[in-house]
Parts: C-alpha cells; sequence; structure tokens
C-alpha cells in the first residue's frame, strides 16, 4: 500500500471511530451550515453542534485581518469544546480574490480569466485566493463557478469561464489546483464548483429557471468541467437553483447520488445553495444527496427538527445521514482541522502584498480584448500632448469590480488598495491628463480620449436582465451612449473601454470609436490596463463568449453562441486583435 492510500484509509478509520461516538443529534450538527452574526449566538456552535460557519452579506467580523482571525478563533473554540471536539469549517464567496475583505487583491472575475485562456495564471490567482482567504480565518471558499452561460441575459455570467465547454473545463482544473493544493497545508482551502448543474443554461437566462437541455447536451456539454474537479479531487460541489424537467436541482437524487455520487465518484461535500432546505423540499434534498446545509435566514431550527423527525420517522435513513456526515469529516480530516484548527497570524501580512498584486494586474492585461484598432490608433504614445480620460467608471475601483466586491451586490465607492484606470493612465502618461467625469467639459486641443462606460455592479438575479429589481440592459445607457458619441462629434480619437460582466450589444458604439476594448470587470489593478494601452505589453485576450451584433440575437432562449447557426454574433467565440 502506497503513502497515500495508507494515509486515506487512517481517515477513513478515524471517520469510523468517531461516528460510532455521535448522536443523531451531533450528526444533524454537521450538516448544519449557520451565519453566525444573523442566525446564531456563539453558544449555539457548541449546543447545536454547528458543523459550519459562513460568512457573507451582513456585519463584518472585525475591523482588520487580526480581528477576523480572533472572531473565528472564537467560534472555533467552541466547536472544540463540545463533547467530541469536532471542528468548524469556515466558508466565504471569495469568488474573484478574497472580496469580502476590503483591502485584499481583487483579480478579474472569472469570464476575464477565461479571455486570458492562460490555466497557470487562473492557477495562481487561485493559489492567492486561498492563502489571503485562509489570512482572514477561512478555510473553504464557494469557488469556482463552473457553469457554462449560453444566455447574456443571466446576472452571473461573469462568474462563469466562458460558453467554451473545453475552455471552461481547462480553467475549472486549474482554479481546483490553485485553491487546494495539498489540502493539508495551511496556505490552501477547500473549493467548491458550482452550482451542479445547468445553472448558465436557463431558458432566457434566468437565475433558478428552467434548464430545457436534453440529457444528452448536459452530459456533452456542461458536465465535462465537474468531471475534471472531480479528477483535481474537488472538496465540495455546491447545489444550484434551477430546475430540470421541472425537477429542483437541490432534490434531484438521479443526477446528484446517481450520476455524481455513485457514477462519478465524487466522495467530497455536496453542499446546498442558500436557503435550500425551506426552498427546495425539506428532507427531500436530503435524500436527494445534499450533504451539508446552508441554513439561514431561519432555516436552523426548522432544518434540525425537520430532518431529526424525517429520521426518526424514517424518511429519511441513518445511513444517508451516516454518508453526510462522513463525507464532511473527510473533507475536514483532509484539511488537518483536527490538528490544525487555527487561522495563521503569521499570513496577514501577505493579504494584498505586491507580490499578489503583480500576479493580478499581469490577469488584467491579459484579459483585456481588442475588438477594433482603426488606424492604428493603439497603443498610446506616452508623450501623447494631452488626453482627456472620460466616465465615472475611470476612477473607481468599485464600478470597475463589479458584484462580489466588498459588498455582495458590488460598490459604487473606491476601495482600499485597488488602483482606478485613470490613476493607472496617470503614471503612465508623461503628458497632460484632463479627467472628465461625465463628458461635460470642452478641452481644447485634445489628442486622443480614452472613455471608460460600462454596467453598474450586480450579483445573482439582481443581474437577470428584465428582473422587476433592476432596470438593466444589453446595451449601454442613453448616458453613457452619449459620452462617446459628444467626443466622436468632436473629431478626437476615441477609444473606448467597455467595463461589463458580459458582452454588450454595442455596435454602434464600436463604429464610432477608433479603437474598443472588451475589459470585462477588472478588480483592484486598474493600471493594468494603462500598460497596454500605452504599448508596454501587447493584448492577449480572445472572447471566451460569442459577441452579439444586435438585441435581436439575445431574445431567445439561447444567445447567438453555437445553437443557432442562423444568428451570425458580431465577433466569434476566440476574436481578438493585437499590435
Amino acid at each position: 500500500m502506497n503513502k497515500e492510500n495508507s494515509a486515506a484509509l487512517k481517515i477513513e478509520q478515524k471517520i469510523d471511530s468517531l461516528l460510532a461516538l455521535m448522536t443523531l443529534e451531533e450528526k444533524i450538527g454537521q450538516m448544519s451550515q449557520a451565519r453566525h452574526f444573523d442566525d446564531i449566538s456563539e453558544e449555539d456552535i457548541a449546543t447545536k453542534f454547528i458543523g459550519s460557519v459562513i460568512h457573507t452579506q451582513g456585519p463584518l467580523p472585525g475591523k482588520d485581518a487580526l480581528e477576523w482571525q480572533a472572531k473565528f478563533t472564537s467560534l472555533q473554540k467552541k466547536a472544540l469544546s463540545t463533547r467530541l471536539g469536532i471542528p468548524l469549517l469556515f466558508g466565504v464567496d471569495a469568488v474573484h480574490g478574497q472580496n469580502t475583505y476590503e483591502g485584499a487583491t481583487m483579480f478579474p472575475h472569472n469570464i476575464g480569466l477565461g479571455a486570458s485562456q492562460n490555466a497557470e495564471l487562473v492557477a495562481q490567482a487561485a493559489a492567492i485566493t486561498a492563502l489571503e482567504a485562509q489570512a482572514t480565518g477561512f478555510n473553504w471558499v464557494f469557488s469556482p463557478c463552473v457553469a457554462i452561460p449560453y444566455n447574456e441575459k443571466w446576472g452571473r455570467v461573469y462568474e462563469a469561464f466562458s460558453e467554451s465547454t473545453e475552455l471552461t473545463e481547462k480553467m475549472t482544473a486549474a482554479s481546483i489546483r490553485g485553491h487546494q493544493g495539498n489540502l493539508s497545508d495551511r496556505h490552501t482551502v477547500m473549493a467548491t464548483a458550482k452550482h451542479f448543474i445547468g445553472d448558465g443554461s436557463t431558458n432566457f437566462g434566468e437565475e433558478g429557471g428552467e434548464t430545457t437541455l436534453s440529457p444528452q447536451q448536459i452530459e456533452e456539454r456542461l458536465l465535462p468541467p465537474y468531471k475534471a474537479a472531480i479528477k483535481e479531487g474537488v472538496g465540495s460541489i455546491m447545489a444550484s437553483f434551477n430546475t430540470i424537467s421541472d425537477k429542483a436541482m437541490h432534490a434531484n437524487k438521479e443526477l446528484i447520488t446517481d450520476l455524481l455520487k455513485n457514477t462519478l465518484k465524487f466522495d467530497g461535500i455536496m453542499v446546498s445553495d442558500w436557503k435550500g432546505y425551506s426552498r427546495f423540499g425539506e428532507s427531500d434534498i436530503i435524500n436527494a444527496g445534499i450533504d451539508m446545509v446552508m441554513a439561514v435566514d431561519g432555516d436552523l431550527d426548522p432544518f434540525q427538527e425537520g430532518l431529526r423527525k424525517s429520521v426518526e420517522d424514517g424518511s429519511v435513513s441513518q445511513d444517508r445521514i451516516d454518508d453526510a456526515v462522513r463525507r464532511i469529516l473527510r473533507q475536514k480530516y483532509r484539511l488537518n482541522l483536527f490538528e490544525n484548527p487555527f487561522p495563521d497570524s503569521n499570513l496577514i501580512n501577505k493579504i494584498g502584498a505586491q507580490a499578489h498584486r503583480d500576479v493580478a494586474r499581469q490577469s488584467v492585461r491579459e484579459s483585456l480584448v481588442l475588438l477594433k484598432n482603426d488606424n492604428h490608433t493603439l497603443p498610446l504614445d506616452k508623450k501623447t500632448p494631452k488626453i482627456v480620460v472620460v466616465g465615472e467608471h475611470a476612477h473607481s475601483t468599485g464600478l470597475q469590480s463589479g458584484g462580489w466586491t466588498i459588498n455582495w451586490q458590488g460598490t459604487l465607492e473606491n476601495y482600499a488598495g485597488a488602483t482606478s484606470i485613470l490613476e493607472g493612465i496617470e503614471k503612465l502618461a508623461q503628458g497632460e491628463v484632463v479627467y472628465d467625469r461625465h463628458a461635460t467639459a470642452t478641452p481644447d486641443g485634445a489628442d486622443v480620449a480614452i472613455i471608460v462606460v460600462g454596467e453598474v455592479p450586480y450579483a445573482e438575479f439582481f443581474g437577470d436582465i428584465g428582473h422587476e429589481s433592476n432596470e438593466l440592459t444589453l446595451t449601454l445607457t442613453q448616458e453613457h451612449q452619449n459620452y462617446i458619441s459628444t467626443y466622436a462629434a468632436k473629431g478626437i480619437p476615441t477609444v473606448v473601454l467597455l467595463i461589463s460582466g458580459r458582452p454588450l450589444v454595442v455596435t454602434e458604439q464600436i463604429e464610432q470609436s477608433k479603437a474598443f476594448v472588451a475589459a470585462w470587470l477588472p478588480g483592484s489593478e486598474g493600471d493594468g490596463i494603462a500598460e497596454v494601452l500605452f504599448g508596454d505589453y501587447d493584448f492577449k485576450g480572445k472572447l471566451p463568449h460569442s459577441w452579439p451584433k444586435s438585441l435581436a440575437d439575445v431574445r431567445g432562449t439561447y444567445g447567438p453562441n453555437f445553437w443557432d447557426n442562423t444568428i451570425r454574433p458580431l465577433f466569434r467565440f476566440g476574436y481578438g486583435l493585437n499590435y
């Protein structure tokens, strides 16, 4: 028996011993993930035998990383004070860096990393995210999103790498490697492939809607990234909000247990999404194969009491409970939490470190896709006498970073440690730089205008086009269209930077501009954009999605990728110019 198999056998033996000692209440506690600041008290960690704590939107654990670590250490001590002393998993939505902590390194969202096509860079970004997550007290991240978006109207397009199954598969494997590394090492975290399955291919891009793909299409187009994740040993997979054949994915035993666990041999934790218990069938989701439940917003007591009754009346078997707890304990042993349950204060000075920001800046450079460059407008000469920079997105790190940045729905403001696009331009330009925030100035003698336009931050269903909660469209606002047309009418050469979480219908604006760049959501290192505009580096990015020509292209169930060959996109998948 080799060393790896011997270690795995020892873990299974430890789990057997621990399971034999556990009461039903302790097992159900391990299956519970709670939000500390809103749902439970510190004492509840011990009395309700909580298995995991999630940190998301809401009160912060403290004012700095040391206080965050101290809070999670305090919670961990409560868990360790119980009869069996089983440590907690601490989970966080770190989807483009440790994005809940102000001052952490924020990478381009996955759509930008997909444009880079650089799997090694994705692995580096994931490893840095893991280290900064550990430095703030976490050992589990809900990342990467391995959805394959088939409609630009979906509000989570930017969380996924690409419409391409092959590219998504490659990036998924790299992300899992980077996040998890050697799981027992204190610099790594447990990763989560999400959301299983069909979340990005719902009809009309509706978050949590119906996915009408055939079983063969699901297997061929959506399943490969999950196979890649499992091959890399991913520690957890999260169920999705959508339905397939009118059945909630959370309650789909055929896909979760029969396919994922039995056929594909996934041995990690199947975790629910937000309030999965009350939303998708209560104990039906446990029978379908959900191992840990995100029991938040009032769900904790109903979940624990409801599941106990279901076991007592035989509607959920003891074997199903034991399988769920075994999977949870297995990951806790793999993470070496029984030996090293507390965060490492020596990691704190790594948060936002220059070396990390250098990788993020490289990620920005390689994510940029040049869609148009008439008359070699780019690269710009650093000695250009007068450059005008236009648009509020040019000088707001919140706007350039999108959703899941500091707050769930992002922020409109600048945040600590980040560099705006304007600041990056000012660093490199040797001539005069004028900032015209709303295109209201009349700068005489401007040689070029860099116009930065795009979407406001959003996350989840708040980003769905047509959702009642927002006024989002797949076009630029009239105000942003006017920024471009105003400067184009002055005869000033215009370079347009589009900050967006998805391809937008901007055919007219591309025609008006001399150069046009899809910059996606670059994160905290805005100066990476200037480095390419001024020619220190060439463009490398290629479109991770086909680009719609008109709104008519996106009125159907799915967008203009490879579903309908009668729709010719403005730019096909993989398009991108360089110098």
